[in-house]
């Protein structure tokens, strides 16, 4: 049976005795793999030796293992973006330089998404090896934050360890640190249920620095709102600002409303007081609020017409669809559970 071609995407950071070991590991992790594979290893603008160790290693390794080097460090969202641009496979999976995750997962998760037929397969770190409160709890605090807000069920979205239909991965793009929302922008070009997630293996880090902390529950925060918005009202921004604006207005109306009330049928004198104050702001904003929501949706209809973005896509087969063989290969491969003590 052959298995769609995949591309393994690992951005690094100052990560120079990961190196070898990460390489090794992929090698080892794919070397039985049954189809095309390859390993695209983005060097973001590292200081320490990094880029000397991965041109060792490339050179050493073989043609499957490729080194994009970054001009600075863009951060992890943009050397992930960088890998996924370079990538040619139907498949294409992510995982972190840091050896926390094991790439001896992902045969297993490539297999656990053709089988489940999902477009992206999330891997769960449910025994995580990491300090409680400097990152297991901003995770769950953040994962929590990410589930209520965007309806997308998953426990784990910090995890890097992920496994994407390429096809489909590639109609979304990345920026800011919107790695961790990647799942929730994957709702927007796919029906949830086409996003699963599975155990995986987690170990601890033997080597270099974590580049994470408690504050970033605060980024994730901030970034959410941008996630939520896209997810809700990429193609109708109208709804978004227009819903805030008729309930504000609705709010500024009541109050006004009272006032006039007061005023004109019985006599009291309404100009000091501050409900009047608070009720034209809130009509005014209410304005505001409408307007903005006709211009977003005139920006949005030029930015539809103008470019080559279609409102639809067309779902394409894997390679491997339509092999009789395939599910009772698939069936045998996922017969043993992750192995948690592992």
């Amino acid at each position: 049976m052959q298995l769609p071609s995949l591309t393994i995407v690992v951005p690094m950071y100052n990560e120079e005795d990961n190196v070898r070991p990460l390489f090794t590991a992929i090698k080892d992790a794919l070397t039985g793999y049954q189809g095309d594979w390859f390993a695209i290893i983005v060097n973001d603008g590292s200081r320490d030796k990094t880029a000397a160790r991965l041109n060792e290693c490339v050179d050493e390794f073989g043609e499957q293992f490729q080194h994009i080097e970054l001009q600075r460090n863009f951060g992890q969202t943009a050397a992930m973006q960088a890998g996924i641009d370079a990538a040619k496979t139907e498949l294409i999976a992510t995982m972190d330089g840091d050896l926390q995750n094991d790439p001896a997962d992902i045969p297993r998760l490539v297999m656990e998404l053709l089988s489940r037929d999902l477009d992206l397969l999330q891997g769960w770190r449910k025994n995580r090896q990491d300090a409680l409160v400097s990152r297991k709890l901003p995770s769950r605090i953040a994962n929590k934050i990410i589930q209520r807000v965007s309806g997308v069920k998953l426990d784990d979205y910090g995890c890097s360890l992920k496994v994407y239909r390429a096809d489909v991965l590639k109609q979304i793009r990345i920026y800011g640190e919107m790695h961790r929302f990647i799942p929730v922008w994957m709702a927007t070009v796919c029906p949830p249920h086409r996003i699963g997630q599975t155990p995986v293996h987690h170990r601890a880090r033997v080597a270099g620095e974590s580049k994470y902390g408690i504050s970033r529950t605060f980024r994730v925060i901030i970034d959410l709102l941008t996630a939520f918005f896209f997810l809700k009202f990429r193609a109708r921004p109208g709804h978004f600002f227009g819903s805030i604006g008729l309930g504000v207005g609705m709010l500024g109306g009541v109050l006004m409303s009272y006032l006039v009330f007061l005023k004109v049928f019985l006599g009291e004198d309404i100009g000091d007081r501050p409900m009047l104050m608070f009720a034209s702001i809130l009509l005014i904003a209410s304005l505001q609020f409408l307007t903005t929501g006709v211009v977003s949706e005139i920006l949005s209809r030029i930015f539809f017409q103008t470019t080559n973005v279609k409102s639809y896509k067309i779902r394409k087969p894997l390679s491997c669809e339509y092999n009789p063989d395939f599910q009772k290969q698939l069936e045998e491969t996922l017969k043993n559970p992750v192995n948690e003590s592992k």
